[in-house]
């Protein structure tokens, strides 16, 4: 992309008056495809992220270079009056604004969606909680470990005569919920074309993670069904698991359909269990499901997982590799498709490059980019405030001393 093209979603002022994952990564998006974002931060603190994961010599850990990228950071201490005053001057020359505190704190700071819209009625403010603006739970704090639980998702995850235990990462719901948080903002900003109102998108950490959950929510109301934990297998389908191979490594097999089993069987050279045999129909199949796995798991040990996958390949078996972060590095998908980024980090040293996870999606015409990784605390504080408010060097001074900035 030329780095003169503007982004798809230049002109644009995103506040991101939030912390941790959820809310910030809500605000990442935008300013990977263009939107000014600016980091809405408490003076000499920062967002805890900063210091969350793995450290490095500039002060800011991984995370916070990785998801912090292409954002202002401006400090603004928004329990104070006048920092709080300070903010709702910004929203008056910004699109969006993104917060994830509980519900009842930006109220009583004084920025209320209602007090917020005053200034600017075409504000969309995005609102990510743990369980949303209203309900009983509302007031209550929460992260992804208690999202994932509550939405359905941990429940499901590990092995039926063991303990539920985290489903990948205790952060899907927060980067769920970003994303949602995204997609309803880009909605809004489509229906402000229209209507030319600001609303505001409220999304709670469990519902993100309880969309996802396919048919669980109406099989059991449809007859009671409650999914148990099933390891690695997946309900409906079988054989569709995680099988180990002679070099003890991993793979996953996905067999959607009778027609893709019979193509197994005959890679296994037992095609007579296919079709009219005793596991043709799925039907046949869930009803014996650990014999199943266990078949298939006596045939992939047979062989190395790269002599499995070109097998499967070959009799057009979905198959795929179980892969550990050090295999991504190396795999020639992720390099084709530049799925990691490679970014220089002048703060910790001239040649530093610090790898981070690739724009997501890819547009063809207008593509996302990084430009800068998370910038240090505060460094925009100045020239964002002489620019957007036109305040004067004695003001913003002022300002400093008092602490609100």
């Amino acid at each position: 992309m030329n780095n003169l093209q503007p982004g798809a979603l230049s002109g644009l002022r995103v506040l991101d008056c939030a912390t941790f994952i959820a809310g910030p990564y809500c605000a990442t998006f935008f300013a990977e495809f263009g939107a000014e974002v600016i980091k809405v931060e408490l003076p000499k603190v920062g967002d805890p992220t900063r210091k969350f994961g793995t450290p490095t010599p500039c002060g800011d850990s991984l995370i916070w270079l990785s998801e912090g990228r292409n954002k202002k950071s401006i400090t603004i201490d928004l329990r104070k009056k006048e920092g709080a005053d300070l903010l709702k001057k910004l929203v008056e020359k910004s699109d969006v604004l993104v917060e994830n505190f509980q519900p009842g704190t930006f109220e009583s700071w004084g920025l209320s969606w209602d007090e917020l819209k005053k200034h600017n009625p075409k504000l969309i403010m995005v609102r990510i909680s743990a369980y949303g603006q209203t309900g009983p739970l509302s007031p209550l704090p929460g992260f992804g470990r208690v999202a994932n639980g509550f939405g359905g998702i941990s429940y499901l995850s590990g092995y039926p005569d063991r303990p539920p235990v985290s489903p990948g990462s205790a952060t899907l719901a927060d980067y769920l919920s970003g994303m949602y948080g995204a997609l309803g903002a880009l909605v809004a900003l489509q229906a402000r074309d229209k209507t030319q109102e600001g609303q505001v998108v409220d999304v709670g950490l469990y519902e993100s993670v309880f969309r996802i959950l396919d048919e669980l929510a109406p099989a059991y109301h449809f007859n009671g069904y409650v999914r148990e934990r099933m390891g690695a297998g997946t309900v409906n389908v079988v054989p569709h698991s995680h099988y180990q191979t002679k070099d003890k490594k991993w793979i996953a097999i996905a067999c959607t359909s009778d027609k893709i089993f019979m193509r197994l069987a005959v890679l296994m050279e037992c095609p007579e269990l296919a079709g009219n045999g005793k596991w043709g129909k799925i039907v046949d199949r869930e009803k014996d499901r650990l014999a199943i796995d266990q078949f298939v798991t006596d045939w992939t040990t047979q062989y190395t997982r790269q002599e499995l996958l070109k097998l499967c390949s070959e009799g057009e078996v979905p198959c795929g590799p179980i892969n550990s972060i050090e295999e991504i590095f190396t795999n020639e998908q992720f390099a084709a498709r530049e799925n990691i980024a490679f970014i220089k980090e002048p703060r910790i040293s001239e040649d530093q490059v610090i790898a981070v996870p690739n724009v997501v999606p890819r547009l063809s015409g207008t593509p996302g980019k990084i430009h800068s990784l998370g910038p240090k605390l505060g460094a925009d504080v100045d020239s964002l405030l002489a620019s957007i408010l036109a305040l004067k060097p004695e003001e913003i001074e002022s300002l400093r001393q008092d602490g609100v900035i």
